[in-house]
């Protein structure tokens, strides 16, 4: 899906594979309210089935917060944005190393789990271990901002969630 960057209104890349299946690939800041997207700074990127795994993530936010109509009207744009959501940014540090950050956040540690290089020092206060991406997917869902239905959701979707 290449598009000519006068068409293109995002501050993904439009280019990028993962954008085919509707995952923004921009910034660990995005300039748009996307529902969620990776963050093209990571030092690995997702294998086919974890990118099938934040395609649906994206999809299930969609069912939960809009109504037939309103995912109807998302889908003739190229990227599913949402004013009123708060931006899920993805990032992979190895494989099996995930974390996430709300595009909300101003301070403390920018992801979570924290950067590797940090991890069990006095810099990190979560000390949380590496996380798969199911685990981070898990962790957006509790921190205040999920949206109704991720069980359910993962149990309607063994083929993507293996569960």
């Amino acid at each position: 899906m290449h598009r000519p960057a006068e068409d293109w209104p995002f501050d993904a890349d439009p280019a990028d594979p993962l954008a085919e299946l509707r995952i923004p690939v921009t910034t660990a800041r995005p300039r748009q309210p996307y529902i969620a997207c990776f963050d093209r700074d990571s030092p690995a990127r997702p294998t086919d089935t974890e990118a099938q795994m934040i395609a649906s993530f994206i999809q299930q936010y969609l069912h939960a917060w809009h109504t037939e109509d309103e995912r109807a009207h998302l889908a003739r744009q190229p990227l599913d944005t949402d004013p009123g959501s708060i931006p899920v940014i993805f990032r992979k540090w190895g494989d099996g190393d995930w974390s996430y950050r709300r595009d909300s956040w101003d301070y403390g540690r920018i992801w979570v789990p924290s950067d590797p290089a940090i991890r069990g020092t006095t810099g990190d206060p979560r000390g949380l271990s590496a996380h798969t991406l199911l685990q981070v997917m898990d962790r957006a869902h509790g921190d205040g901002h999920h949206a109704p239905g991720w069980e359910e959701w993962k149990a309607a979707h063994p083929d993507v969630f293996d569960t």
